[in-house]
């Protein structure tokens, strides 16, 4: 069964991200085809990249990188839930995703974007730039929601019918993506990359 990891994007108080990513999981739960773990980043608390070496030689100095990494090689496939900052995505997402770098290789990406009313797709077209040059391959289906607050109510997200079937389209996908990049990334775990070699500088 695909190891899904579905990542908090936001720290903030009070933050959608959370209640949307609880139902998201739920989501992917009752799909069929996944093994849940969510990783909210306000719990991980990674402080501003503090490793002294480059993320792709792995050489991990921090228990906190330690623990970040081995979570991210587990999954075989990642979900970003996100809000849109200022066109972009928050901060603390970035600088989650450029802790590591191998551990990321291979894997299919979906995305949970909320905001006004452009559903937070402006942080995704960015967020696609970063994942991509980390050989991460971005699904096609995606969950846009737009003026998100409506849909929270009580401290629970209860999308409409639309979102829900953009969600089951999307571990649909996802679930496709992965069997065809698991070859992949069994040979990239055989295969280290050699200090010096052009990948390297």
């Amino acid at each position: 069964m695909t190891q899904l990891m579905v990542v908090v994007g936001s720290t903030r108080p009070g933050r959608a991200a959370l209640p949307i990513a609880r139902w998201f999981t739920g989501q992917a739960e009752s799909h069929g085809g996944f093994d849940t773990t969510v990783v909210d980043l306000a719990e991980l608390a990674l402080p501003l990249l503090d490793e002294p070496a480059v993320p792709r030689l792995g050489q991990y100095t921090q228990q906190h990188t330690r623990r970040w990494s081995a979570l991210v090689a587990a999954a075989d496939a990642v979900v970003l839930v996100t809000p849109e900052y200022n066109f972009g995505y928050p901060a603390a997402l970035k600088n989650a995703i450029d802790y590591l770098h191998h551990e990321w290789h291979h894997k299919p990406v979906g995305f949970v974007s909320y905001g006004g009313v452009a559903a937070g797709t402006r942080a995704v077209q960015q967020l696609k730039q970063v994942v991509t040059t980390l050989r991460m391959l971005p699904v096609v289906e995606a969950v846009h929601i737009p003026w998100h607050p409506r849909f929270i109510i009580d401290g629970r997200f209860r999308p409409d019918e639309a979102t829900a079937q953009a969600a089951v389209a999307m571990l649909d996908e996802l679930v496709r993506a992965e069997a065809a990049l698991r070859a992949l990334r069994v040979a990239g775990r055989s295969a280290p990359v050699a200090a010096g070699s052009p990948r390297e500088r």
